[in-house]
């Protein structure tokens, strides 16, 4: 018996470390300077500091023309959006950033930030450097969609509108995941979790106090929304739409909701995210 237990923990710990090795989601700087070689686009890296974080971005298009921010979901890293910086109708019309949020891809990876509020501070310097860029419109998927809320509250003033794909905004839609996100969250048996995972279940684990936290926030938000959502979704509940319907009172929102589509737009309609783009671009223009 003790035999097989040692084996079970060798097979167990040889998991893990390939996991560790291989479920990153992020792309290296040298692939994603290759993505932009082979893709013949004018495109930089780039990161700061704030506190003891890092965080890194890429960029591309035109830096005289408005900021479109690409965020991410969980897990996730910037290669999430970072397709869209080859869409030359938009590198034309707007400067292009995707981003790694805390914790994910080369924005010191594994080291998961629980707070949403914290997290929209850490992402502030990339909207101040690009103050100058309006309109400012912040693209978030998945848990990005209430980050980019979330900034929205907070820094009204470098927000000019935003696009929630599949977001989870509705602490009410949070299913239960506690009875195995708390465990996995103690240091005990963090560590066994490859680093992307362990930061996705710091922020998961924390996710629906952090929306209860925004409740009163969201009649602060005044800049156009567009809320895209597939009735096919089994990771976040389509009637978070409905909750973005009830919240944002004071904002002038359009709804693309698509009967076929499940919850990885970015990839599956890209084309979604490409027209909202445009049209928040052009209602600027107005």
């Amino acid at each position: 018996m003790k035999r097989i237990k040692i084996i079970i923990l060798i097979v167990f710990v040889a998991i893990m470390t390939g996991m560790h090795a291989c479920m990153t989601f992020r792309m290296s700087p040298k692939e994603v300077d290759k993505f932009f070689t082979e893709n013949n686009i004018q495109g930089s890296q780039h990161s700061y500091k704030s506190g003891f974080r890092e965080i890194h971005y890429v960029e591309a298009g035109d830096t005289s023309k408005p900021l479109v921010l690409f965020v991410h979901g969980s897990p996730g890293s910037l290669s999430a959006f970072i397709h869209f910086l080859k869409d030359t109708t938009l590198s034309h019309q707007a400067l292009l950033i995707t981003t790694d949020r805390p914790g994910f891809g080369y924005s010191n990876f594994g080291n998961g930030e629980g707070s949403l509020h914290k997290q929209a501070l850490l992402l502030k310097p990339i909207l101040e450097k690009h103050n100058a860029n309006r309109p400012i419109i912040l693209v978030g998927h998945s848990l990005g969609g209430p980050l980019i809320a979330r900034m929205a509250m907070d820094y009204p003033e470098l927000v000019d509108g935003l696009i929630i794909v599949a977001g989870s905004i509705d602490p009410e839609l949070e299913p239960d995941e506690t009875w195995f996100r708390a465990p996995l969250a103690t240091p005990f048996l963090s560590w066994i979790l490859p680093r992307s995972f362990r930061a996705s279940n710091e922020e998961i684990y924390h996710l629906k106090p952090q929306l209860e936290e925004m409740l009163p926030l969201w009649k602060n938000i005044k800049c156009p929304v567009i809320v895209i959502q597939g009735q096919k979704d089994v990771l976040v509940d389509p009637a978070n739409a409905d909750f973005a319907k009830k919240m944002l009172v004071n904002a002038p929102v359009d709804f693309v909701m698509v009967d076929s589509m499940n919850h990885f737009v970015p990839w599956s309609n890209p084309e979604l995210i490409h027209d909202a783009v445009v049209k928040m671009l052009h209602t600027h223009q107005q």
